[in-house]
Order: C-alpha cells, then structure tokens, then sequence
C-alpha cells in the first residue's frame, strides 16, 4: 500500500504516521521537504534583508561607503542563504544519518522524523523574527527560552546563553525524536530520553562556551587582511 505524506495532517497525527511508516510505502515526502527548504531559504533571507547580524556592517554606511556598504550587503545575504542551506541540511539529512548509525533504525523515518524537527526550528525562527520586527530591534537571547531569565536573577553571561538554547521549541523537539525513535528501535525508552536530552545540553554547553569567541571580529580582521582599524 501506498500513503501520501502530508505535513500538517500528520503533525498532530503522529501515531497514524508512525503506523503507516511501518505498514506502507510513503510518498510524495521530497515534494513536502523541498517546501520547508524554500520557507527556510526565504525566512533567511528576510532576517538578512531586515537587518538582523548585520551591525557589524554600519561602518560603512556610517561612513558614507554606499559601494561598499552595497556590495557588503549582498555578500551577507549570499553567505546567509549559504549557512541557511548548511543548518538546514544537517538537521534533516545528517541528524537523520546520525540516527540511523546510532540507533540502527531506517533512514527514511529519521529523515521524516527530522523534517518535523526543522519545521520547529523555523517556525521558533519565525515567530522570533516576527516580534523583533514589530519591536523594531533585536536582542540576545530567544524570547522562547530561559535566557531571558537567567539575564534577570544570574549575573553570568556563559548561564545566560547556556539557558538561551533550551526552549520550548526543544522540549517539542526531544518530544518528537523520543517518540519516533522508540518506534523504530530497540534502545530501552529511559536510555533514549536521557541521551536525547544529554545531547541537547551538552550542544547548549558548546554553543554557550563559543559564545565568548570573537568571531566577527576575527572575520572582520580577515576581509581587512588583518589590519586594525582606527
């Protein structure tokens, strides 16, 4: 039997999908992931044309270099689209190639596992750009996350962007993966979640500890060739 894959029926139907993972072949899959790439392309490339990581380039406009500034711009946005497509692609075909030499379980239920999984990456992206565009300014720290709190009771910045990386949206996530996984594998359920959850902090810790490397600046002295600017 064959079933055509439609992202929001099963959204909130998870166990039917599992079920006609399982039973049936699924079609019509790359069709629905090609659409969330082009959301996310897209998404992208608005936060990039509105302005949001781009402080780095008032220099030149402060400065009157409209040359510059322009071609700054557009080389931000083709290196967005870039990145965009790298973040993407390892959360759907290199998570779900981790999955399946971790857990043993089939690539194609990882893939579809993780589709879901970037689609809450998205939209956590979307609606936090939604509200900073309303506000007209941008902030650290997810508003869908702890930082906020940590920043308002712990005077640590490292806790600050540690707690800024779990989110509500990562809760739906290991909810969505511990679900999926435990169907399709063998691995004993509190073995899963522990690892699941494991995973998602010690990513926190590292994303948290890089936060504390100047990386634009050492970007921005590599496009000077390493000069100082006065």
């Amino acid at each position: 039997m064959i079933f055509d894959f439609k992202f929001w029926h099963y959204f909130a139907r998870q166990g039917d999908l599992i079920h006609n993972l399982h039973e049936t072949t699924m079609q019509k899959f790359n069709r629905r992931l090609a659409w969330i790439f082009a959301f996310g392309l897209l998404l992208f490339a608005v936060r990039e044309i509105w302005g949001m990581n781009t402080a780095s380039l008032t220099p030149y406009l402060a400065n009157g270099l409209w040359s510059d500034y322009t071609l700054a711009r557009w080389t931000s946005l083709l290196g967005t689209l870039l990145w965009g497509g790298i973040y993407m692609a390892f959360h759907t075909y290199g998570v779900a190639y981790l999955f399946m030499l971790l857990t043993k379980m089939r690539f194609r239920p990882a893939l579809v596992i993780q589709s879901y999984v970037l689609a809450l990456l998205l939209i956590e992206k979307a609606l936090l750009f939604l509200v900073f565009a309303v506000a007209g300014y941008t902030m650290p720290v997810s508003l869908f996350s702890f930082g906020p709190l940590a920043a308002t009771f712990l005077d640590m910045p490292f806790l600050t962007f540690f707690f800024n990386q779990l989110t509500v949206f990562t809760a739906l996530i290991i909810a969505f993966q511990y679900r999926f996984v435990r169907s399709f594998t063998e691995v004993a359920p509190k073995k899963l979640l522990f690892v699941l959850i494991l995973v998602y902090v010690l990513v926190a810790l590292a994303i948290a500890g890089l936060s504390y490397v100047p990386i634009g600046e050492m970007l921005g002295d590599f496009t000077r060739g390493g000069a100082s600017v006065e």
